[in-house]
This record gives structure tokens, C-alpha cells and sequence, in this order.
């Protein structure tokens, strides 16, 4: 069974003056601003980076609970933060996982190869054509 998900941006004006919206098929984002100013600078709404941040750190976050459970074992949390980085020039070049996790009896050494095996596997991270790297910390 394939999974089909969407979003629809609508963009008026120029590329530095101009605005658009993004709105998702569950409509959690509504109409979300979005611009050169939230992209670029520092303005109020969203940008293309930041979606890919959350989606990053949700879909790796949602993997290493599945690897957990695959291996016996239950997070009582995961903490995950992308940092995703652009370059105007050259696109997306990168997204850093900083994840905090605490996880019953779990090795240090389990740990580190669940966590290693979400890097690479999660859907995600299949997608970016970029460098992706982890800090990993057990609480």
C-alpha cells in the first residue's frame, strides 16, 4: 500500500517582494504565510527549511521508536530537533539531528545502533539529498 500525502503553495508578486501561502491536505498548516522575509530574514510565518526541519525530526524521531520497539524496548521520550541548513546557492546542504532520548535498559551501545539505523532509514532521510549528522544523548 503506497501513501499519498499533499500541499498546495500559492505564490503572488515577485520572488523578494512577493508572498505566498501553504496549506496542508489535513489543514494543520491553513493558509501559512509564507515569504522572502521568512525564508531569508526574520519574518512572521513559515518557510520550505523549516517544513523539512519538522519533517525531519518527526519522521526520525517516529523511526527510532519503531527500531526501540523492534529491539524490546519503550522511550519514555525522544527528543529531536533538526537544524536544516541552506544554502541560496547550493539548496539544502545539510540537517543536524540533536536527539535526547530516555529509554529504560537500554546500552549505550544499543542505543547508538538504533539511533545510527533511523539516520539512515527513516523516509526522510532517504529523501535529502544532503548531508545528514546526529548528536545523540541518553538520558
Amino acid at each position: 500500500m503506497k501513501i499519498k500525502r499533499s500541499a498546495d503553495a500559492r505564490w503572488t508578486g515577485s520572488g523578494k517582494e512577493g508572498k505566498g501561502t501553504l496549506t496542508t491536505q489535513s489543514t494543520v498548516l491553513n493558509q501559512t504565510q509564507y515569504s522572502f522575509n521568512t525564508r531569508f530574514e526574520d519574518g512572521i510565518g513559515t518557510n520550505p527549511e523549516e517544513l523539512v526541519a519538522a519533517a525531519h525530526a518527526g519522521c526520525f524521531s517516529m523511526k527510532l521508536a519503531f527500531n526501540l520497539q523492534g529491539a524490546g524496548f519503550t522511550a519514555d521520550s525522544i527528543e529531536t530537533r533538526s537544524v536544516v541548513t541552506l544554502d541560496p546557492e547550493q539548496g539544502v546542504t545539510g540537517s543536524h539531528l540533536i536527539v535526547k532520548a530516555s529509554i529504560p535498559n537500554i546500552s549505550k551501545e544499543k542505543f547508538d545502533e538504533l539511533v545510527a539505523d533511523a539516520e539512515k532509514n527513516c523516509p526522510i532521510s532517504k529523501l535529502l539529498n544532503a548531508e545528514i549528522t546526529v548528536e545523540a544523548t541518553l538520558a
